[in-house]
């Protein structure tokens, strides 16, 4: 009989792929080593699973309905529970810049289909190497502890804060984070007291602010790399905002006068 202790000590690896029946020879390698193999063919319910039982490693598809493998991945990396478990992509997106966003993303792995079922599972053996531990019972309370609406909004935010200078759409925006406008807006008013578009004005001025004062660029190439139109619109809105010129404000902020002028 075979001892839970043991089956408990395993390395945990989820698998999320809206197409598992496509990757029964990495399965049967797979369950050739001494781990725990989990399978999840729907991206929120893999979401959902990795926040409640907290694998040690998840393999992750791209191209997936609903809600894509990126989205999934920023989800992750907000929740405590997650933001460490290393991901390995597995995917048939085969774009340099899909490759690079997965990666920026905080993959540890990207992995084209077909691939040798062998070479995935060296991969595998490595990053657990690298970060597999026992669990501890903190870990566990840690992951029964996560707030979805909180780690949805932590994902946004970052996302909103990487993309100032070119930023999609709401649709656009709420579909990077795998949901949808009606939930992104309720939420940001329940969490923030504000639309998103308000933050994202906010967001705008703040950034443009922290270059003003770390920085020598122009204003007008400040104000396109937070994401206005033109340097008018920019001094506008920094005007209503800070009272002041963006302008007197630089000017403002290097004067440094000393205690004793």
């Amino acid at each position: 009989m075979p001892d839970p202790a043991s089956t408990e000590r395993k390395p945990h690896i989820l698998l999320i792929d809206d197409s598992p029946d496509e990757l029964c020879s990495l399965l049967t390698q797979a369950g050739l080593e001494a781990w725990k193999i989990s399978v999840c063919s729907e991206p929120h319910q893999g979401l959902q699973r990795a926040l409640a039982l907290r694998p040690n490693l998840i393999l992750l598809d791209v191209h997936m309905p609903k809600m894509n493998g990126f989205s999934v991945c920023r989800l992750l990396r907000e929740a405590p529970a997650t933001r460490d478990i290393p991901v390995i992509f597995l995917t048939s997106a085969s774009q340099l810049e899909q490759r690079l966003e997965g990666l920026s993303l905080g993959g540890v792995d990207y992995v084209l289909k077909p691939f040798s079922p062998e070479e995935v599972i060296a991969r595998i053996r490595i990053h657990l190497q690298l970060t597999w531990r026992m669990p501890l019972i903190e870990d566990l309370r840690q992951s029964a502890e996560t707030d979805n609406d909180q780690v949805l909004l932590d994902a946004t935010v970052r996302y909103i804060d990487e993309h100032l200078a070119d930023l999609p759409s709401l649709e656009n925006i709420a579909k990077a984070v795998g949901t949808h406008e009606k939930r992104l807006s309720v939420l940001f008013r329940q969490r923030l007291g504000t639309t998103v578009f308000a933050f994202v004005r906010s967001a705008r001025l703040r950034k443009g602010q922290a270059l003003l004062r770390n920085s020598a660029m122009s204003i007008q190439d400040i104000a396109a790399q937070v994401g206005f139109r033109s340097a008018c619109n920019f001094t506008t809105a920094f005007r209503e905002k800070r009272g002041m010129t963006p302008r007197e404000f630089r000017s403002l902020d290097n004067s440094d006068p000393s205690p004793d002028s």
